[in-house]
């Protein structure tokens, strides 16, 4: 009834393969942890499902380039990162991008961090 919930032991979570297109959809729903491997360039990333305004929806993108490489993402336009700008992905072939992302208010904003740039 208090909305708290206590664990008492570590939570495992297999992390959602997102299918890399031109167009992509992110699932907040489908779980915490999302991996991509970029084969395009991402011109539309739709983020749906998130949690009702005053409850929190946090997850973390993985992003790995394909072999190819300079693979371009544009994030949603909800996002807020620091300085206002996007950070720039990694562009060696294989290269990993790690980032994490949180909103309060049911997806209007989403706060995102750079958790790690080129962890190859």
């Amino acid at each position: 009834a208090s909305g708290i919930v206590t664990f008492n032991k570590a939570i495992t979570e297999q992390s959602v393969a997102l299918t890399s297109g031109t167009s992509v959809t992110l699932d907040i729903s489908q779980g915490s942890v999302f991996t991509i491997t970029l084969a395009h360039n991402i011109t539309s990333f739709t983020w749906s499902n998130p949690a009702t305004s005053g409850d929190v929806s946090a997850f973390v993108l993985k992003v790995t380039q394909d072999g190819t490489g300079n693979r371009t993402i544009a994030f949603p336009a909800a996002v807020d990162w620091a300085g206002g700008t996007a950070p720039e992905l990694s562009t060696g072939a294989n290269d990993v991008d790690v980032f994490v992302f949180f909103t309060v208010n049911a997806g209007t904003t989403y706060y995102g961090f750079t958790a790690g740039l080129d962890m190859s």
